[in-house]
């Protein structure tokens, strides 16, 4: 019988030499799921016979970034220099042996970077040290994609090692709802058109992960992965940023054609210290932060000091945050600010969403 590796190749080659259409989606939806079960089957096993010592990082800050490339692609020297961490650097392969952390103060934040081991590819399968490395990722609030201007052609092996690290960046989770019945067959209704995945498709597919009977609602446009992807429930999206480095080891138009044929979000020089600060605000914009500033009754709110929130962060949220009593112990708060229809509002409910700059006084019992 073949072995995992023959089988997933022979199953990829399959798709890759079928055009992609109405006619051949049902065909192509059964194979991507045959190989995310043989890749769910091998992860099962490889974890069930253990492996190397992973790596130990104690999450701090209000967010952790680590950063990912091809070795020798700049990682340390960028984080010494937005960070100010004394992180090994050699122009030679494998320098950072372990993950080593640093902090970027920006704009009252302390955001927490990691510089990892430069991954090869089939880091994903726990080539190299590739599999300690992304299971670093799978805590982290940012990913950040470092390659460079002499091997530009690095960023589609990482992204695929991500991909198959069970990531999935800049995406949103689809609103996709499966419900398990104990009869009745595959319904699936749906509010939004989905082309090439048609109810029988989405049928074979659940069927293939001996889910028989099933009440399906589609929210959101999918397609054949993104169904894959929620019927196994196991991916974390997460937001990433791909920074192009070394723009000063080659000319000017050399960067110009890089960047349009490779999409950097940002190209700088780690080494020369160029686009620094502008990376450092792409970092924190992409992190979502909202600054909230904490007021005691009868006294000025204190301006200085925000407490660093998300997007989409409520009032529960910030109680959590701030002490473990605060959310048994909530009463009622006052808000001044974006969130609220007029200053000093009182809010009974902790669902109540808060944005940037609010101003909260927080009553307790």
């Amino acid at each position: 019988m073949p072995d995992y590796f023959d089988q997933v190749k022979d199953l990829e080659a399959e798709i890759a030499k079928t055009p992609y259409n109405k006619r051949t989606q049902h065909h192509i939806g059964l194979i991507k799921a045959k190989i995310a079960n043989l890749k769910e089957k091998d992860m099962a096993r490889r974890s069930s016979k253990g492996g190397g010592q992973g790596f130990s990082v104690r999450k701090a800050g209000d967010a952790t970034v680590i950063m990912i490339g091809f070795p020798s692609s700049g990682k340390s020297t960028l984080l010494n220099a937005i960070t100010g961490t004394n992180s090994p650097v050699g122009a030679y392969e494998f320098t950072t042996l372990d993950v080593i952390p640093g902090t970027l103060d920006y704009r009252d934040s302390k955001i927490q970077i990691l510089d990892v081991p430069g991954i090869v590819h089939g880091a994903a399968s726990g080539r190299g040290r590739g599999k300690e490395v992304m299971a670093v990722m799978q805590g982290a609030d940012l990913i950040i994609i470092l390659i460079d201007t002499l091997r530009p052609n690095a960023l589609n092996v990482i992204e695929k090692e991500i991909y198959d690290s069970y990531l999935r960046l800049n995406q949103r989770k689809p609103d996709v709802k499966i419900k398990k019945t104990p009869r009745g067959g595959i319904r699936v209704g749906r509010t939004v058109k989905t082309p090439y995945l048609d109810n029988k498709t989405i049928a074979a597919i659940l069927k293939e992960f001996r889910i028989n009977n099933a009440d399906v609602l589609i929210r959101t446009p999918i397609n054949v992965d993104q169904l894959i992807d929620i019927i196994e429930g196991n991916k974390r999206y997460v937001p990433g940023i791909t920074v192009m480095n070394k723009m000063d080891a080659v000319d000017k138009k050399r960067v110009d054609d890089l960047t349009k044929e490779y999409s950097p979000d940002i190209t700088i020089s780690a080494e020369k210290k160029i686009n620094l600060e502008e990376l450092k605000e792409l970092i924190f914009r992409r992190l979502d932060f909202i600054r909230v500033y904490c007021k005691e009754r009868r006294k000025k709110a204190d301006m200085e000091i925000p407490l660093i929130m998300k997007d989409g962060d409520t009032l529960l949220s910030m109680c959590r945050k701030l002490h473990k009593d605060f959310e048994s112990k909530f009463k009622f708060a006052r808000i001044w600010g974006k969130s609220v229809k007029y200053d000093g509002q009182k809010l009974l409910k902790l669902h109540h969403k808060l944005k940037d700059e609010d101003i909260v006084e927080l009553h307790m019992r």
